[in-house]
């Protein structure tokens, strides 16, 4: 990746962290704004940095998201909202700024970081499946339309991962029960998950487009 330019969004932590860390250690120049610097839940925002990025962008990795856990009936219309925006409207609009100068290159890579919860679901996150299902909708769509500029567009949908996020979001009992449902029988760790997403983003991935790859020790094949 050296000489590649790539804007990770979500980056502070997490996943989103690991992946940063990996693409630097891989050769790529990263951009990794903070939400001072990109808020995704302002399209006015968005659009400033677009209109401020004084650099190519050859990758982007859509990272950043929210999940806020709850019945549906208890979701208020700003919480659907900004789900929407953080997870679904944003990745739109910043691949719609950053594709014109791929195109123009005939290079680029787009990751999207999705879920398993796109392909299943569970009680409390009927908005968080709703937005990465259309965020994996989104991937096949755009993939279709930018093959012939080699333009290569895919999501990675993780289960569950060792990070603060979801360590808020359970209990250390809940973890436990959670790897003996796992037939990899243990949670993935953040740099498990930006090794696949540095691939999907490197020259080494030359064919590989539209696809949503599940990581998730074995989860959903049960």
């Amino acid at each position: 990746m050296t000489q590649k330019t790539a804007l990770v969004t979500g980056a502070s932590r997490g996943i989103g962290k690991a992946i940063a860390e990996q693409l630097g250690k891989d050769g790529a120049r990263l951009l990794v704004p903070s939400r001072v610097e990109l808020d995704l839940l302002s399209d006015h925002s968005i659009d400033i940095f677009l209109q401020e990025l004084d650099e190519s962008v050859d990758i982007l990795v859509n990272d950043a998201g929210i999940n806020r856990i709850g019945d549906f009936s208890t979701y208020s219309d700003a919480d659907l909202q900004d789900t929407m925006r953080t997870n679904l409207m944003s990745p739109i609009r910043l691949a719609r700024g950053l594709i014109p100068g791929m195109m123009q290159r005939k290079y680029g890579r787009i990751v999207n970081i999705s879920s398993i919860w796109s392909i299943i679901s569970k009680p409390g996150r009927l908005p968080y499946s709703v937005t990465k299902g259309g965020l994996n909708a989104f991937t096949r769509s755009l993939a279709v339309e930018l093959a012939p500029f080699n333009i290569l567009v895919n999501a990675v949908a993780p289960g569950y991962v060792n990070t603060e996020l979801t360590r808020q979001n359970n209990t250390e009992q809940d973890l436990d029960n959670i790897r003996k449902t796992i037939p990899m029988q243990r949670l993935a760790e953040p740099e498990e998950i930006a090794r696949l997403v540095a691939f999907l983003c490197s020259e080494q991935n030359t064919y590989l487009t539209g696809q949503c790859l599940l990581i998730d020790g074995g989860y959903t094949c049960q």
